[in-house]
């Protein structure tokens, strides 16, 4: 009878290559969290921009954009008084929701922006003011 050996890691090759990939996520890892603040703001930016997008349809439709009482509202459901003229919804309820699950706020007339409207994100915390991740976004 012949005996056949078995071949396989020692405990040190596997320490060693968990130990490898240890140092590689404490090393990437941060690099990758770091870079996901910007691209939400990046996203939010976009997604403004999409909403004004919305807002000129609306605009061209009803003949004004939507008050500050109407809000962004007015795009998926039509205002008194314009369900005449209201060609809507001209997006997706998820069009008017930021990358960190708020909705979008809406000001007309804006105060960034007095002679039209503003499109805001709060940003991370969802509240009015803050710095960093949580600083407004704002339609330019």
């Amino acid at each position: 009878m012949k005996k056949t050996k078995i071949h396989g890691f020692t405990i040190v090759e596997v320490l060693v290559v968990v130990l490898l990939i240890s140092l590689l996520a404490v090393l990437l890892v941060p690099k990758f969290i770091g870079s996901v603040p910007a691209a939400q703001r990046k996203i939010a930016k976009a997604q403004i921009a999409t909403i004004e997008q919305l807002l000129s349809g609306f605009l061209m439709n009803c003949g004004r954009y939507p008050n500050q009482v109407e809000g962004l509202k007015a795009l998926r459901t039509a205002p008194a008084g314009l369900t005449d003229k209201w060609k809507g919804p001209y997006g997706k309820e998820s069009d008017l929701i930021d990358p960190w699950g708020n909705p979008f706020d809406y000001k007309n007339p804006g105060t960034k922006n007095p002679t039209s409207y503003d499109i805001i994100s709060y940003g991370a915390d969802g509240k009015p003011g803050g710095e960093g991740d949580s600083e407004d976004i704002y339609n330019d």
